[in-house]
């Protein structure tokens, strides 16, 4: 089985995280598809951001939601990542893309590629984002029946039941993506900085999200299962249980030989991961 690369972010590895460079360094890399994080500025625009704020990757702070797309076009969002970046992949501040901008970067390529777009919440869905996106994506040419645009096939993810919920009422199961990881108590409460009673809290509730995913897989809902590696690690028999069942597995992030191993052992159709150059060749050598 030959397994699809998607570059986690761009080529992350290589550049600062969903930045122009990053994606143009993905598409030289040979990567099958491109995946991204969206997130709404206060003027409506959709860029590709990961964190809810702009602190870890820029030299700014605060919430996206409060910039404007001028006011983050002025902020740094490459140079934390202490490379240099070839001219012919842009300057400083054309780094930051807009879902545009990557629209276009995939039209370019010109070649068939996969666009992985996953919308991020909080405890509570909103359909904003989904809705600007899928707006702006028909403006350029996206048909939802087929999920295409020119080159580009089009999925969409998030962890959230009940965002791919509200997508299966406009899109097929094969274009939804469930994301689910694996939760450990311990590392809620170091990554989120919680006491005791509070980090068991919010484990359960995320635990209690994850269930709901893994029942939008069982039920057909989505097809594709967008795991954690340490989720399949942690949960072999699941993922046998949605391959038996047509479930497609697209599995994040997919760094090492290790991890590339148990995946193809696994029957995992494409990986997600920052250093797609390099599992490309680690493929090559299979």
């Amino acid at each position: 089985m030959t397994v699809q690369i998607y570059a986690h972010r761009g080529s992350s590895e290589r550049f600062a995280e969903h930045t122009r460079a990053a994606y143009r360094q993905a598409l030289a890399d040979g990567a099958d598809g491109l995946e991204c994080d969206l997130h709404l500025t206060a003027d409506g625009a959709l860029v590709l951001i990961h964190d809810d704020d702009v602190d870890r990757t820029s030299d700014g702070s605060g919430p996206v939601a409060e910039h404007t797309l001028d006011q983050l076009r002025e902020l740094d969002f490459c140079s934390w990542k202490g490379v240099g970046i070839p001219p012919e992949f842009g300057g400083v501040p054309e780094q930051l893309l807009t879902l545009d901008e990557l629209l276009d970067i995939g039209f370019d390529a010109g070649r068939p590629l996969g666009l992985a777009v996953e919308f991020k919440f909080g405890a509570a869905f909103n359909p904003s984002p989904v809705d600007a996106a899928l707006d702006r994506l028909r403006a350029r040419g996206w048909s939802p029946a087929s999920s295409t645009a020119g080159n580009l096939t089009v999925s969409f993810m998030s962890f959230h039941p009940e965002a791919i919920g509200y997508l299966a009422g406009q899109l097929a199961p094969e274009h939804l993506c469930q994301l689910l990881e694996d939760v450990e108590v311990q590392e809620v409460r170091e990554e989120l900085d919680l006491g005791t009673v509070a980090g068991h809290t919010v484990a359960f509730l995320l635990r209690r999200a994850m269930a709901d995913g893994e029942a939008m897989l069982d039920d057909g809902v989505a097809n594709l299962a967008g795991l954690g590696v340490d989720y399949l690690r942690a949960n072999p028999e699941n993922a046998a249980r949605w391959l038996a069942a047509g479930r497609k597995m697209r599995v994040w992030t997919v760094d090492t030989d290790a991890d590339l191993a148990l995946c193809r052992a696994a029957g995992v159709a494409e990986v997600t991961t920052n250093r797609p150059a390099e599992i490309r060749r680690i493929l090559s050598l299979r």
